[in-house]
């Protein structure tokens, strides 16, 4: 039964993209067997916002569909978006070795982010890219269903809390989006940067991995 209204909501969604325009939008009227597969095409043929005139491929997300965690960033890098897989530079073999640490595996959660196409030399993405994208973020968390998401930098903490604190402020607590419990971390890209931090980023996943032992 949740398969099925999930595909109903998802149907729903995409013809709503197609009212408004977005006539690229695939065709919604043919069964979907799968609910994230059917919005990874729809995702890969967006052209909502300018993001997409520079894109090699749009980075939907990877992982398991029934991912108790959930990992979102900001968006693709260089890497990510030669590749059309998220985290697969340097900041992404960190997020791997990250993982480990709590005995998780990349194939057990689910990866994606805020923006699903690369910004120009990975400047931040502007508030038009992160609202055009984050309908499909949106239907992503709720086909997934994660009992945890862990927000990782500011970009993505801001965007699922809807608010404008940094993320200095916005970690070390735990928050809720409709259920779902939200644990804002450092990105790994920026633990690059200032390596200095990976302490408070391991307090974040111990934090998540006690959570998990609780579900």
């Amino acid at each position: 039964y949740m398969n099925r209204n999930l595909i109903r909501k998802i149907k729903n969604f995409l013809k709503e993209e197609k009212f408004l325009g977005y006539t690229d939008i695939v065709n919604v009227e043919r069964t979907i067997s799968s609910p994230l597969e059917e919005l990874e095409k729809t995702v890969k043929q967006c052209k909502k916002c300018g993001l997409s005139k520079y894109r090699i491929n749009a980075v939907f997300g990877e992982g398991n569909p029934k991912a108790k965690v959930m990992f979102v960033g900001e968006g693709p890098g260089y890497d990510e978006d030669r590749q059309g897989r998220p985290f697969v530079g340097k900041a992404g073999q960190l997020l791997t070795r990250i993982l480990q640490s709590i005995n998780l595996q990349r194939e057990e959660v689910y990866i994606t982010n805020v923006v699903k196409c690369r910004p120009p030399q990975n400047r931040n993405p502007r508030p038009d890219e992160i609202n055009s994208c984050n309908p499909f973020l949106m239907m992503q968390i709720k086909t997934i269903s994660p009992k945890i998401i862990c927000a990782l930098g500011t970009f993505s903490a801001q965007t699922l809390l809807k608010t404008d604190e940094k993320i200095t402020t916005l970690r070390g607590k735990i928050y809720e989006l409709e259920g779902i419990k939200i644990v804002p971390t450092y990105h790994p890209a920026y633990l690059l940067r200032n390596p200095d931090k990976k302490r408070e980023v391991w307090e974040d996943m111990k934090r998540i991995s006690k959570m998990m032992e609780d579900q």
